[in-house]
């Protein structure tokens, strides 16, 4: 659909029955760093024109552009979602307004430190935030309020009662964004070009991840737990550390090496004093069942005895002043040119650079100071905005590459791990990036100061990246500057336990985070929610494969359970890990108990299967040493235990329940094995049905079986009467199990 104006022109596009594409014209269009899929099938539209303009229809979604530019997105039934203005086009840029009805809710724009619907965001003065798009470097330490963050992407999502929606603008621009009356994004540049999908929020991250990638099946270690610290200065210091973890009896898949890595913080080096036989290490590591994981700086030191420094110069690889030369600033090993990653053969050069560190086996890499980020006196600790890059060659300024940048470092190392060992799956964290981030990547909420207020905003932040399209992510559990007192730290723990990315981390002037170091009964309870974390692997890693094939967040608002409740619109103190748990932190200083808001249906305590009926509230003790875990009736929740496959049964209402549990060697592109169970009642009993697909063999060493809610009285398994006594019930294999 194109409609024309006086001073401009607006094309409409369908990609879909619910999903469209809208832009303005416009001199100059974006580079598609964000869009994975750019060919969709036709969409049969009916288009009618009339006096009061020209609406276009499907069977899922209305649009109607008016004479004077106004546009509207409606439902198949009318019922009207979002109500544009007349875009205003000065100064080379954009500003676009939307009206906003009282009650609606509004969530997203990648990374914030404030509350999960952002109209509740109050700046200073106690008016609404103006969000920036900008990624931000915070040096060291941050807390509530601040803005902007690492992680900016202009996407989001509306929930009101008649309906939702999302919104991404395509604009790498700066920008703000304020939600009042109306939501306003004012772009300084770049094209209006944008997408506005509707319908139910788990839908309209199907469809945002169609457009920009799903992301990509993790390996199952990078579910584990992460230990690190800037302060790991040599190799003893990490082997120390990991034999700490045998000797306290907890589990750990990964330690990560902070900038003491490196030969005088140089990227893609390692100090040979203190690391003087990595490759030896790693592989002594890995007998241990840990991996190593390199941070990388994107700054390359400018010294011209460098050969990466060098190459870059003759390739001209670095981004450059208007006039040619390359812009140097400080980081870390000093002056510093920076890789133009918007040019496609610096990606490759970038690329190759990785080759030698995968030999020595690192794992994985932690990609840091990546907005970029440099050491300036005052003002923005970024690059200049005059500084040009090669957007593909069409050429282009900072201001439009700025929040691009750690994507595209990622999307150069992650093809690079894809390339130098394609028998594994990359493992890639990046602090800064931009729409698609999820297709390379994961992340982690940066530094932020070890506070009871920086606690409690870190559930909002992973709920809204995941509404983003980036479902892994987690912070520095204990805060990255500052030092947590055991209960703070406990309660952090507690949390990290039940988000996607679980690491623990501390600057160099804080004292150790490792789970030992408040003593009992701080490590004890440390020890027992690691364990937990493990035993939910079935559970995480199945929930990872679904989001790699439909795009869907691990970690969900509660709203996603019950949308149509509006009590839970604003809760950003809970959150859902699938739609088998529902999690409480405690986020307060001193709390022994905490209020739980419950969606509709009924649901069990984990801890003592106590019966709670939603929708409603109550309030749950919540000690020191747990946390209120609720797990919804009729879930089947996988988990492992001694080597075994522990499914826990838990007696739904009514009705039968399906749920899938997927398998495979956790790494690489081999075989795989997708469970499907249907978990029902039939009359007075339960029968849980059982089949299986795929060629990978079933990797435990049998099946236990849990129920949760009722007393079995008897049991068969694929008709034979077996008994059912004790804790759980133990077979090597089944197809059909029935309780009475």
């Amino acid at each position: 659909m194109h409609c024309r104006f006086e001073h401009s022109e607006l094309t409409v596009r369908f990609l879909a029955v619910d999903l469209v594409r809208c832009d303005w014209l416009s001199e100059r269009l974006p580079v598609p760093y964000a869009i994975a899929r750019d060919e969709w099938p036709a969409v049969a539209v009916e288009v009618q024109a009339g006096a009061q303009g020209i609406e276009a229809t499907t069977g899922a979604m209305r649009v109607r552009v008016t004479p004077d530019g106004r546009v509207r997105f409606a439902d198949a039934d009318g019922r009207i979602l979002r109500a544009e203005l007349p875009p205003d086009h000065q100064r080379g840029g954009w500003v676009h307004r939307v009206s906003l009805a009282e009650e609606e809710r509004i969530y997203g724009l990648g990374e914030r430190a404030a509350p999960l619907n952002l109209r509740q965001a109050r700046d200073a003065g106690g008016g609404a935030t103006a969000f920036q798009m900008w990624n931000f470097d915070m040096a060291g330490r941050y807390g509530p309020g601040a803005d902007p963050l690492y992680i900016s992407i202009p996407l989001y999502i509306s929930l009101q009662p008649q309906g939702s929606y999302l919104v991404f603008y395509e604009n790498s621009f700066p920008a703000a964004f304020t939600f009042k009356q109306e939501a306003v994004a004012a772009f300084e540049g770049g094209a209006l070009r944008y997408y506005v999908g509707i319908g139910p929020v788990e839908k309209l991250l199907e469809r945002y991840t169609e457009l920009t990638g799903r992301p990509p099946l993790p390996p199952k270690w990078a579910l584990g737990y992460h230990q690190s610290r800037w302060g790991y200065e040599t190799e003893a210091a990490v082997r120390n550390v990991a034999r700490a973890f045998e000797a306290n009896d907890i589990p750990v898949s990964a330690i990560h090496l902070d900038i003491d890595v490196m030969d005088d913080f140089k990227a893609f080096t390692i100090d040979p004093r203190r690391f003087p036989l990595l490759g030896e290490f790693t592989r002594e590591l890995a007998r241990r069942g840990v991996r190593l994981v390199s941070i990388l700086n994107p700054a390359i030191k400018a010294d011209p005895d460098l050969p990466i420094f060098r190459d870059g110069m003759e390739r001209k690889a670095f981004v450059s002043t208007p006039d040619a030369q390359p812009v140097i600033a400080p980081v870390w090993p000093g002056w510093c040119a920076f890789p133009d990653f918007s040019d496609p053969e610096v990606r490759h050069w970038w690329s190759e650079q990785y080759r030698h560190l995968l030999s020595l086996g690192i794992a994985g890499f932690w990609h840091d100071m990546n907005e970029p980020a440099a050491f300036v006196a005052w003002g923005d600790r970024s690059l200049p905005r005059p500084t040009r890059h090669s957007m593909e060659g069409r050429g282009g300024d900072h201001r439009e590459a700025h929040n691009l940048y750690g994507l595209l470092q990622a999307r150069a190392g992650y093809e690079s791990l894809r390339t130098f060992r394609p028998e594994a799956r990359p493992f890639i964290v990046s602090r800064a990036g931009w729409a698609g981030l999820q297709r390379y990547a994961w992340t982690w909420t940066g530094d932020t100061e070890s506070s009871w207020g920086a606690l409690a905003m870190t559930v909002a932040q992973v709920l809204e990246l995941g509404l983003c399209g980036i479902p892994y992510s987690g912070p520095d559990t204990g805060g990255f500057r500052g030092n947590p007192s055991s209960e703070l730290y406990i309660r952090w723990m507690q949390l990290s336990a039940f988000l996607p990315f679980f690491r623990t981390h501390a600057s160099n002037d804080s004292r150790s985070r490792a789970p030992w170091t408040f003593g009992e009964p701080s490590l004890g309870i440390a020890r027992a929610f690691i364990k937990l974390r493990y035993r939910l692997l079935p559970y995480l890693y199945t929930l990872c494969w679904e989001a790699s094939r439909r795009g869907v967040p691990l970690v969900r608002p509660l709203f996603w359970a019950d949308p149509g409740n509006a009590r839970l619109w604003d809760i950003d103190d809970a959150f859902l890990l699938g739609d088998a748990l529902a999690v409480y932190p405690v986020v307060r200083e001193g709390e022994r108990a905490r209020e739980v808001v419950l969606p509709a249906g009924r649901w069990y305590h984990l801890w003592d299967d106590q019966v709670l009926e939603g929708p409603g509230s109550i309030r749950l003790d919540a000690p020191i040493e747990r946390i209120p875990l609720l797990v919804k009736a009729g879930s089947v929740l996988p988990m492992e235990e001694d080597g075994h496959l522990a499914l826990h049964l838990y007696a739904p209402e009514s009705g039968a329940f399906e749920g899938t549990i997927y398998e495979d060697a956790g790494d690489g592109y081999g075989a795989n094995r997708i469970e499907r169970l249907r978990f029902s009642r039939c009359g007075a009993g339960f029968v849980l049905e059982r089949s299986w697909e795929g060629d990978f063999a079933f990797p435990y060493r049998g099946v236990r079986i849990f129920v949760h809610g009722v007393r079995v009285g008897r049991a068969r398994v694929d008709g034979q009467p077996v008994p059912f006594s004790g804790a759980y019930l133990q077979v090597s294999d089944f197809r059909t199990l029935e309780l009475d």
